[in-house]
């Protein structure tokens, strides 16, 4: 969640096995009610609920709580709730600039509760516009590297948008223009390439490189902003080498 990095990846795992997974389910599930909202409950015509639910499922979400969102969010049981997406900016330790992406039915809840989270953990707010120029929104597929390597993903998606792809050890990212997404995720389907998720995101356009007690403030601020239940994604600029990361590890 954390800008697709490889902490990204190791957070994943961690989140599989401790009390954060009903956490990730109930985000998950709040992604797929809120696509199911604004695209209809048919994911041949919504591709974006078609995504939403293949992350879910391949989060191990169980398929009762997937279909229950699903007629919640297309009106199908009369239920669901309102949910506004909404985006606050700031910084982190070492100026690393943070997109915190809130999905809530209570503004005022989300703002207090990620300002909270901000200051207590040594970051501070932006003004709107002041970290988001560093961000595009992009499309992110992210493939397991078990299986395949960089130069078959690389052929398999390029005519279909592919920009990049970025290894990440246990992972690859392609990188595509939002608008190419459903193509990069069709392609590798057509090439019997498995993939972990597809959707769009804001990636950075520079990286801050950090060393290690500078990220061991920065992964704790974003962990409290994603243990609040508004907060659906933060992105950041932070670049972690993987010798700072097995300097954290074996803390």
């Amino acid at each position: 969640m954390s800008g697709h990095s490889k902490w990204a990846t190791t957070k994943h795992k961690k989140a599989a096995i401790d009390a954060k997974r009903g956490k990730l389910f109930a985000k998950l599930v709040k992604n797929i009610e809120v696509a199911a909202r604004n695209g209809g409950p048919d994911t041949d015509g919504n591709p974006t609920l078609y995504d939403a639910i293949q992350k879910a499922k391949k989060s191990s979400v169980p398929n009762d709580n997937i279909e229950r969102a699903v007629k919640r969010g297309g009106g199908l049981d009369g239920g669901g709730v309102d949910y506004q997406t909404i985006m606050y900016e700031g910084y982190g330790a070492g100026g690393v600039a943070l997109l915190i992406e809130c999905l809530t039915d209570n503004r005022n809840r989300a703002a207090s509760d990620v300002r909270v989270a901000v200051t207590r953990n040594g970051g501070s707010m932006a003004d709107p516009g002041s970290v988001s120029y560093n961000f595009n929104r992009k499309g992110v597929v992210t493939v397991p590297t078990a299986g395949t390597d960089e130069d078959a993903v690389l052929e398999a998606t390029l005519d279909a948008g592919a920009e990049e792809v970025k290894d990440h050890g246990e992972t690859f990212d392609i990188i595509s223009e939002a608008t190419d997404l459903v193509a990069v995720r069709t392609a590798l389907q057509d090439a019997g390439i498995d993939y972990d998720s597809a959707e769009a995101a804001f990636v950075a356009n520079v990286e801050v490189p950090l060393d290690a007690a500078t990220a061991r403030k920065v992964f704790s601020l974003i962990d409290a902003l994603e243990d609040l239940d508004d907060v659906q994604n933060v992105y950041s600029n932070a670049d972690v080498s993987d010798e700072v990361l097995a300097e954290l590890d074996a803390d």
